[in-house]
């Protein structure tokens, strides 16, 4: 490494001395500046000789190990760039912008209509906000960072803890209850699968300030609305309804300390991914004692009501709340859609009261949604608790089960209303004219910007789906016309340009 080191300078001093020597005399200056060099190249030959002797001893073989290592680095630099997006996350190419905008328009739509206003956050946050103490998945999964003042960072993975940040930043000057929603983009180093990446964007939608179950109700009408909406019914969609309140309860009389909780409902929403022996074995490799883990499996596999009153009793408060969701439900008018399901825990340590997890019933995708109670949260920041509840609703698999059920839509129509193009590039200027004056009426035109055939361009109104050609042509043009031609039967009229986009308006009311 050294050899091949020394001989690059002296190659680099030589070519030097070389412009020097082509260039001549220059003065006093350039004579020092050329002494010098000639006594640096000097050391550089006697250093390359002793050198070469050395390596010369081995037979060759490290300037041959050289040579290689070069030529290996060489061909990284021209090898081809790899043109993929870093694994788990995606490029959205202007359909798939087309798509990803008609489903946000959907939550937005959705959200309005329950009267919950828009908020965001910075996609970059304190590494402590997400740091917790149950071994949830979530702290296993950051894309974490140390910036150049020593602060640990994170992209987040979920925007609950930003949201708390938020709330608690102006927590006396809030007016309660609080309706809110976003749709942050969200970062978790996981493995990929359908449906789920590294990268995704999430609906979410929180209430805080109501304590009662109403808050839960509430945001399950968002939910089951938006999937209606998309033309999902509850033959193919189910939502599955428990309370960690349920587990609470069952370990407290199994004997189980309050610092195990956390923990054990981490195993427990472990059930429907890996098999119940494994799930069991991991609670008691926990602690929990063989008895206390047969029986709370046994109660987590019930499905009715009346079972859960014969092993809660009928007076405990858990099942009473459970049973006023599924009233209100009714109310609401999605009941259909719910399942008790006692088994979902969800895996984030800060919930605390009801749960519930939106599930394709073919089972062919993971969980759809899922939310719930997180009264908690804001005293893990060192604030005041403040009762909330909320769900995220991640675009990656609602997207894989509309497209499983054939439900997306179709988004090939293009929004143009005119393509303008001049006949002759001196009508340009009057083609930029008429496209300026249409988009000034609210018309949405695409403007041919270089000097085409009439018949490429007729292509690329069709390509566009556009609704109109508007032709500047000379003839025309010097009467104050553009020629438009209405592509879906081909009728053409000459249209005064100071007009033109109220001709189009009513023309498009006559359609």
């Amino acid at each position: 490494a050294r050899a091949r080191a020394m001989l690059l300078l002296c190659t680099s001093m030589a070519a030097l001395m070389a412009a020097l020597q082509a260039r001549g005399a220059a003065g006093l200056a350039c004579g020092t500046a050329s002494g010098r060099l000639h006594k640096t190249a000097h050391t550089c030959r006697t250093l390359t000789t002793r050198l070469s002797a050395s390596t010369g001893s081995t037979g060759g073989r490290t300037s041959a190990a050289v040579t290689q290592n070069a030529e290996k680095d060489a061909a990284k630099r021209t090898a081809p760039m790899d043109l993929n997006p870093p694994r788990g996350t995606r490029d959205f190419y202007p359909e798939d912008m087309a798509l990803r905008n008609w489903l946000f328009g959907q939550w937005r739509r959705i959200a309005s209509l329950h009267g919950f206003e828009e908020y965001d956050a910075p996609v970059l946050e304190t590494e402590d906000l997400y740091i917790r103490k149950a071994g949830e998945d979530v702290s296993q999964q950051l894309y974490n960072m140390e910036d150049r003042s020593g602060r640990r960072l994170a992209l987040r993975p979920e925007m609950t803890p930003s949201l708390a940040r938020m709330v608690l930043a102006r927590q006396k000057s809030l007016t309660l209850p609080l309706k809110w929603f976003s749709i942050p983009q969200c970062w978790r180093y996981e493995r990929t699968t359908r449906g789920r990446r590294r990268e995704h964007y999430q609906w979410n939608m929180d209430v805080w300030g109501v304590g009662g179950i109403q808050a839960e109700a509430e945001l399950l009408s968002a939910s089951v609305s938006f999937m209606r909406s998309v033309g999902l019914t509850s033959a193919e969609v189910g939502v599955k309804v428990s309370s960690r309140g349920v587990l609470a309860e069952l370990l407290t009389k199994l004997g189980v300390p309050d610092d195990r909780f956390a923990a054990t409902c981490v195993l427990v929403d472990k059930l429907d991914k890996l098999p119940a022996d494994a799930v069991r074995q991991s609670l008691l490799d926990g602690g929990l004692p063989e008895e206390a883990a047969t029986t709370l499996l046994e109660a987590l596999a019930v499905k009715d009501f009346d079972e859960l009153r014969r092993i809660m009793g009928a007076d405990s408060p858990v099942v009473r709340e459970l049973e006023h969701l599924f009233d209100l439900a009714e109310a609401y008018g999605y009941r259909d859609w719910l399942v008790l399901d006692l088994s979902v825990v969800r895996g984030l340590a800060y919930y605390t009261g009801l749960v519930f997890e939106g599930f394709d019933r073919s089972g062919e995708l993971r969980a759809i949604f899922g939310g719930g109670r997180y009264d908690k949260l804001l005293s893990t920041f060192g604030g005041e608790n403040l009762p909330a509840a909320g769900f995220g609703y991640g675009d990656a698999v609602i997207v894989e089960l509309l497209k499983e059920k054939g439900l997306l839509p179709d988004l090939s129509s293009s929004e143009i209303d005119v393509v303008v193009f001049a006949m002759q590039e001196s009508l340009q200027s009057t083609a930029v004219s008429v496209a300026s004056s249409l988009r000034r009426g609210g018309k949405r035109v695409d403007l041919v910007l270089e000097q085409r055939k009439t018949k490429w361009v007729f292509k690329h109104a069709d390509r566009l789906k556009a609704r109109y050609v508007a032709v500047v042509a000379e003839s025309e043009a010097e009467k104050g016309l553009v020629r438009l031609k209405r592509l879906a039967d081909g009728e053409q009229t000459d249209v005064p340009m100071e007009g033109l986009a109220e001709y189009i308006s009513a023309d498009g009311d006559k359609q």
